[in-house]
């Protein structure tokens, strides 16, 4: 973390605003087209580049700080953080993947890097960053559903983090469509789905679409951080009452659960080490401290 963190700093220069931008940057495999008509990959201050930033120089502020190591490090990392060129929405309503607000040559591309910050990241949230997590929702919705493996499983999760279990449910759906199998050719018309033998078919295979298709259900089901575990955040309608039991929260927590009609009957929580955290469902919290391999069963 702390090479890809100094490895950061020698990437970043300052714009004319004096804020740090990446040069050169890039959005992967997606183009950009100006005003003037022309169409482009390469530029400066990428949005995806700097929200991988922004997670990366976080994490490593907080392990330093766990860690008690590397002060004046650290105090380079918060200073560059503060500068970082921030987060734009475009003329659509839409998280802004270019410097400028230009347009998309493919407004429906497969690539979504610059909402990293949402999903795999931490740092825009609906609760936390309602107006980014809007554009970002108003970017996926310029995108559309239509994509395959990889891209299709992170839209789901992307989904998630949002909230809206219905629309990630659908589109999990369409995640485990039968594909019937072709000679392997690559043909990325038939839209994906799923073979026979559950390998996704992202043509002619991609372990992507599986383990982000996995992922996806626990993020509709749990979503947790450090300090912070939200249950049943993006639960469809479909899955109205049911079970889940030992999937592993950060903070080094195991939680089971029961559900009826939408409602959160019952969690119990193991602590792998010890550990506080709040655990959240809806309007309602319950912080715990637990010791390492102390449970606690909590009738919500």
């Amino acid at each position: 973390m702390k090479g890809a963190a100094q490895f950061c700093l020698e990437w970043l220069v300052e714009d004319k605003e004096g804020k740090l931008i990446t040069s050169p940057s890039t959005s992967p495999e997606n183009k950009y087209v100006t005003p003037d008509g022309y169409h482009g990959e390469t530029l400066y201050g990428g949005t995806a580049d700097l929200a991988m930033i922004r997670e990366c120089f976080r994490n490593t502020i907080q392990a330093a700080t766990l860690l008690n190591t590397d002060a004046d490090f650290r105090g380079q990392l918060e200073q560059a953080l503060g500068r970082l060129h921030p987060y734009k929405i475009g003329k659509s309503g839409n998280l802004q993947e270019w410097y400028h607000d230009w347009r998309d040559e493919d407004p429906q591309h497969r690539h979504q890097s610059h909402l990293f910050g949402l999903f795999p990241g931490h740092h825009i949230t609906p609760y936390d960053t309602p107006e980014l997590a809007q554009a970002c929702r108003k970017t996926l919705e310029i995108k559309g559903d239509e994509s395959t493996g990889w891209s299709k499983a992170w839209r789901i999760n992307l989904w998630a983090r949002l909230g809206d279990g219905n629309h990630a449910y659908k589109m999990y759906r369409e995640l485990l469509k039968y594909v019937d199998p072709d000679g392997l050719r690559t043909n990325y018309s038939g839209g994906g789905g799923t073979y026979p033998n559950l390998f996704d078919a992202h043509p002619p295979f991609q372990i992507d679409g599986n383990f982000g298709g996995a992922a996806s259900v626990i993020e509709m089901l749990m979503q947790s951080g450090e300090k912070e575990i939200r249950l049943l955040p993006a639960l469809p309608d479909a899955w109205d009452s049911g079970s889940v039991s030992g999937i592993c929260a950060r903070g080094g927590f195991e939680v089971s659960m029961k559900w009826k009609h939408k409602t959160l009957k019952q969690v119990s929580v193991t602590a792998k080490a010890d550990g506080t955290t709040t655990l959240t469902c809806g309007n309602k919290t319950k912080q715990v401290s637990l010791m390492k391999g102390q449970v606690i069963t909590v009738d919500w």
